[in-house]
């Protein structure tokens, strides 16, 4: 069932290693159906050069295994929750990525000191605070603490993205360990300094409105 989900899906999360986001079986990407509401999301503890369509899980919103002879993410917790609370949410991804992952490790947000970060995201990058792994508290705290971003720090974890499809939310891990990597590189030759507040939301409108094919 699903065949094209689990096929999109199974495509982002080989996306991933692709980018240098993720190390050995961590990480995950999953994506929803709009008609039924059922979750495509990685298997646990599998080698991404092993993974395929056939290995992709499919749950419904309370956990329930639909389809897969594999055992789901142990983040799914995390993702149904998100799901659940996000009807505008469509894929989702989690990543230890390093660069992003260190400010979540010290406790800092990646602010809009840049237009490439003001483009994608419309603001800081925010800081979520520690929750325990395994249940629903991390989905709690990405959804009270996101806000508008696609992104976000979880604080002595890592990062999460969100987005409208599957595609976009892969997007969004890459473009914050992009945006981290890049700050974390102008830190160490002076004081990077975040654009006026009309400046960043100039710049996220015109993106979102205006950049590419239309």
């Amino acid at each position: 069932m699903l065949d094209d989900l689990k096929q999109l899906v199974c495509e982002m999360n080989l996306m991933l290693p692709k980018a240098g986001l993720v190390t050995w079986t961590s990480g995950n990407v999953s994506g929803r159906d709009l008609t039924s509401g059922l979750i495509a999301i990685k298997p646990s503890g599998v080698y991404y050069e092993h993974l395929t369509p056939d290995d992709i899980v499919i749950v419904d919103l309370q956990g329930n295994v639909v389809e897969g002879r594999l055992n789901p993410s142990v983040d799914t917790a995390t993702h149904l929750y998100v799901y659940r609370e996000r009807p505008d949410v469509g894929g989702m991804v989690h990543t230890h990525s390093p660069y992003a992952t260190a400010f979540a490790a010290v406790g800092k947000t990646i602010t809009p000191c840049l237009t490439a970060i003001c483009d994608e995201f419309g603001g800081e990058i925010p800081l979520g605070a520690y929750a325990p792994i395994g249940g629903e508290e991390i989905g709690r705290e990405i959804v009270r603490s996101i806000g508008a971003c696609s992104a976000i720090l979880m604080r002595n974890h890592g990062v999460f993205t969100v987005g409208a499809t599957v595609k976009a939310a892969v997007k969004a891990a890459v473009m914050v360990e992009d945006a981290a990597r890049t700050l974390w590189l102008a830190v160490q030759i002076g004081d990077p300094r975040p654009l006026p507040p009309d400046q960043v939301q100039s710049l996220h409108r015109r993106y979102t409105e205006k950049y590419g094919q239309r």
